[in-house]
């Protein structure tokens, strides 16, 4: 069933289209995880080619007309972008890329930016111990995720922990000390990794 908004009001159809989310996990897991599934090269800055990662998208998951699920395009793309909760990818000179959240070998570049002075960071409550004495790591991915409110901050750590502990990162100081900082997108920071002297824990932690 897909709701419909209209400047008569809400209305349902029912549809066999596959929701945004559905189309967005599946973008997320070529450009982010494996583009090599797809038949896609990234470039060093995680772009491919719109028109070639649409034809893989319709090829891999079957958005075909003949499987009543219409083809994906370029247009319900920037639809999905528009009304997601945060943004993940970008599309520029025909092409895309996703921001942040790369698992895939190598580096994907960032261009070095000045955070805000203070960043958050969830996680759960068995990492602590681990945070304290290595500091922040990125662990399958390929850098740490900062992000620049405690509530999106508390979103990314429940997702690990019913009730996620928020670090806060004093980022003024590590760059004064020369650690990089890279701009994902208006709710999400990067950095290689991050000492625990930059990590304030809450006192019961």
């Amino acid at each position: 069933m897909e709701v419909i908004f209209s400047e008569e009001g809400i209305t349902l159809q029912q549809t066999s289209h596959r929701s945004d989310k559905f189309i967005s996990k599946k973008m997320s897991y070529a450009l982010r995880h494996n583009p090599g599934k797809y038949g896609l090269k990234l470039d060093e800055y995680g772009y491919t080619d719109l028109n070639q990662f649409l034809k893989a998208m319709n090829r891999v998951h079957h958005f075909e007309p003949a499987l009543t699920e219409p083809a994906l395009t370029k247009e319900r793309i920037e639809s999905i972008m528009a009304h997601a909760d945060k943004e993940r990818f970008k599309i520029k000179n025909g092409q895309i890329c996703a921001l942040y959240g790369h698992s895939i070998p190598g580096i994907i570049k960032h261009p070095a930016a000045i955070p805000p002075a203070i960043l958050y960071h969830g996680t759960a409550r068995r990492f602590i111990p681990s945070i304290k004495k290595l500091g922040l790591l990125p662990m399958q991915r390929q850098y740490v995720h900062l992000s620049t409110d405690v509530a999106t901050a508390k979103q990314v750590g429940s997702r690990h922990d019913s009730h996620p502990v928020i670090l806060t990162i004093n980022t003024k100081q590590a760059v004064a000390d020369g650690i990089h900082f890279y701009f994902g997108n208006n709710q999400v920071w990067l950095v290689d990794e991050l000492p625990s002297k930059y990590i304030h824990f809450p006192e019961q932690h």
